[in-house]
């Protein structure tokens, strides 16, 4: 035991320092655990040679410097008597400076628990202020309490089939809503605020997506612009929700907002970002993971024998490095981290973002992987929604329909193939069919959940879907890298003017594919992604790489025109159709025994001449347009039939026979701009569907 810290010279002068009874504590669990006479501090630091705790006031002044007195195998451990919740904190590290072999301890540097749960403030970059002053700058850890009135609330838990995604940024969407207070807009409170909330509701949305929230920092070259990471992908810590959303405490309101969802029924998806850091590069700023254990915590490459060649990192993410999670620390931080966010924050699953990563193993992928592994047998996690991003940037690194079983993947396939099918694109209808169930030529029947395929049509790296139909190509000078930078291959078309127009034939041929491009979406087999801002026409002025621009080109505009107001109107419609059929949402076919059960007694697939198609036809390349009959079976009751035409003529179908005197009942057709306008027509023979336009009919 030891009765009292020796104070460091750097703050022996300090009117503030205070003395601290030390003892050496625990080595676990990791970060800063709160104990009924102060606090216990546990760091993984295998290779240090001294660590040193430093606490700090609420001004972030130093108060004291405590070297840690205990190592217990590769963890530095105290338990520091007096330190109470709301206590600042970081850490001073000590060890050889040895880039060559994987070594990058700086002890003039404060770093951040790799397992804090609360920041001071954000983290700005600033290159000065980083390295004249490095623990004036640095956001400091803050102890935590974990109590929190979740007033009885539980997880929604929706089945894969009833789940509608909503992507949303938590700033975007409130920063200009005009019934959000202006002291809570762009923050968690504003996210969650009744109007906002009712919004969601309305629309049909079970499931927000919030775009990363763990503490983030701008990359130092969008920094130098006087930009900012706007999305947030640039991660610092991995439990920490960022303060920058937060009106004073980030941790309570999160829970707050988490609470607020789930009493209104509504789950909350965090995206992660597990397979970098903003640490960068070699020459990156140290602010955490690298000070402490750099060797286990990135990957590198390898030399002709296979050792690590340190001063060459492996760059899977594109922003520098790849974390190493199939090194038992990092693994175990991030199933940490996931617990965190899953049990004591509550939130209901997670998208993970370039996904690929996290199966390496580490340099090859394996749907095998011991991440993949450790995730499906957590006690707590396996009941978590797992959504991947089925790719990274390195060798090999397209894993489309390669995730197990216990994963959804976001299907850019789909977005691809829908998008040209509506565009007009020739020798898509196959493909397209395909998409339309599920696409089970990637999600493989018996071996993949029928909801595997994440559907999309726009996503928040890209255009939105008002601009997907009013660019041909990107506008991203606004990010001050030329407009080189985003994808070129948008599968998009403007119809006749780049850009906003006046002219009315353009906007009603543009608002029109709009619907039929959300009706397809919510028409697919799989979970259907809904870019938040779509169903309010928001446009991001042809910047389909908006990451840096936290500004109106990346809010959401709640003043709508009539078309727009049109608009919003028909996603509430389309989404609440899809909700309230069996069919529309989970087909459950006899050539399938993933699931049990059955509920179709056919799907047919019919040219417009009311005959069944044949491989010759799915092979024409003119066609353009087709039907599908789906029939449930007697307990299901359920009976459609859609008619798709994306040629630019109307077509004549011939409608399929009904018995005991049904007849076709029409319950959308795309043509109409207002869905008042849709008649309620009794379709007996045949019906002419007009161009770029589908239509519903249900058997009545």
């Amino acid at each position: 035991m030891y009765a009292k810290s020796q104070p460091s010279k750097r703050d022996s002068s300090s009117k503030d320092a205070h003395d601290y009874s030390v003892t050496e504590g625990k080595p676990y669990p990791f970060g800063a655990t709160l104990t009924s006479t102060g606090c216990n501090f546990a760091l993984h630091g295998p290779f240090a040679e001294k660590v040193e705790l430093c606490l700090f006031d609420a001004e972030d002044t130093l108060i004291q410097a405590i070297p840690l007195p205990k190592k217990t195998g590769k963890v530095w451990h105290a338990h520091i008597k007096g330190v109470r919740e709301g206590a600042r904190y970081g850490y001073r590290v000590t060890g050889p400076n040895l880039p060559e072999l994987g070594f990058r301890f700086e002890p003039n540097k404060l770093l951040l628990d790799p397992y804090a749960k609360a920041l001071s403030k954000p983290y700005q970059w600033d290159a000065e202020a980083y390295h004249a002053n490095n623990e004036h700058w640095s956001p400091k850890a803050v102890v935590t309490n974990h109590d929190f009135d979740w007033q009885g609330t539980t997880k929604p838990d929706y089945p894969l089939e009833d789940v509608i995604l909503y992507e949303v940024h938590v700033k975007g969407m409130t920063q200009q809503h005009p019934q959000v207070p202006p002291q809570l807009q762009g923050k968690y409170l504003g996210l969650c605020h009744p109007p906002v909330v009712e919004h969601l509701k309305t629309l049909g949305v079970t499931s927000v997506q919030l775009l990363p929230v763990s503490a983030f920092m701008s990359e130092p070259y969008i920094a130098n612009k006087g930009l900012c990471n706007y999305w947030g992908y640039n991660p610092v810590n991995f439990f920490s929700p960022d303060p920058r959303y937060a009106v004073n405490d980030a941790v309570v309101e999160f829970k707050t907002m988490v609470r607020t969802f789930h009493q209104a029924g509504i789950e909350v998806i965090l995206d992660v970002v597990f397979n970098h850091t903003a640490e960068g590069g070699t020459d990156g700023p140290i602010l955490s993971f690298r000070g402490i254990d750099n060797s286990a915590f990135y990957l590198f490459e390898r030399n002709e024998s296979g050792g690590s060649q340190y001063q060459r990192l492996i760059n899977n993410s594109g922003c520098g490095n790849s974390v190493n999670t199939a090194h038992h620390y990092p693994m175990r931080m991030v199933l940490d981290a996931l617990r965190y966010w899953y049990q004591e924050m509550g939130v209901d699953g997670f998208r993970f973002d370039l996904a690929a990563s996290l199966g390496r193993d580490p340099y090859e992928f394996s749907s095998d992987s011991g991440f993949f592994r450790a995730l499906r047998q957590d006690p707590i996690l396996h009941t978590a929604k797992l959504i991947a991003e089925p790719w990274d940037i390195g060798v090999g690194g397209y894993r489309l329909g390669q995730f197990p079983s216990n994963w959804v993947e976001c299907n850019d396939k789909y977005r691809d193939n829908v998008r040209g099918f509506w565009r007009g694109d020739k020798g898509l209808t196959s493909e397209f069919a395909t998409r339309l169930l599920g696409s089970r030529d990637v999600f493989w029947k018996n071996h993949r959940h029928p909801q595997s395929s994440v559907n999309y049509i726009a996503y928040h790296d890209g255009f939105t879907l008002h601009d997907l139909v009013s660019y041909n190509e990107k506008h991203n000078e606004a990010n001050l890298e030329g407009n080189r930078d985003g994808h070129g291959h948008n599968v998009s078309f403007n119809y006749g003017e780049e850009g906003e127009t006046l002219n009315h034939d353009i906007n009603l041929t543009r608002e029109r594919q709009k619907r039929n491009l959300i009706t397809t979406l919510m028409l697919s087999q799989g979970i259907p992604h809904f870019l938040g801002g779509d169903e309010l026409s928001r446009s991001q002025q042809g910047n389909n790489n908006a990451y840096c621009q936290d500004n109106p080109i990346s809010w959401y505009n709640w003043k709508l025109d009539a078309l727009s107001e049109d608009f919003l109107e028909f996603c509430a419609f389309v989404i609440h159709l899809r909700k309230h059929s069996k069919l529309l949402r989970h087909l459950n076919q006899s050539d399938d025994s993933y699931l049990s059960g059955r509920n179709v007694k056919q799907v047919c697939w019919l040219r417009p001449d009311g005959k069944d198609k044949v491989e010759d036809d799915w092979h024409d390349h003119d066609n353009q347009a087709f039907a599908v009959q789906l029939e449930g079976d007697d307990d299901v009751g359920e009976h459609w039939f859609i008619l798709f035409n994306a040629a630019d003529h109307d077509v004549k179908f011939n409608m399929p026979s009904l018995k005991d005197g049904q007849t076709w009942q029409m319950q959308l057709d795309t043509r109409y701009q207002k869905l008042g306008e849709v008649p309620s027509l009794l379709v007996k023979d045949d019906f002419v569907q007009a161009y770029r336009s589908l239509a519903i009919f249900k058997a009545s």
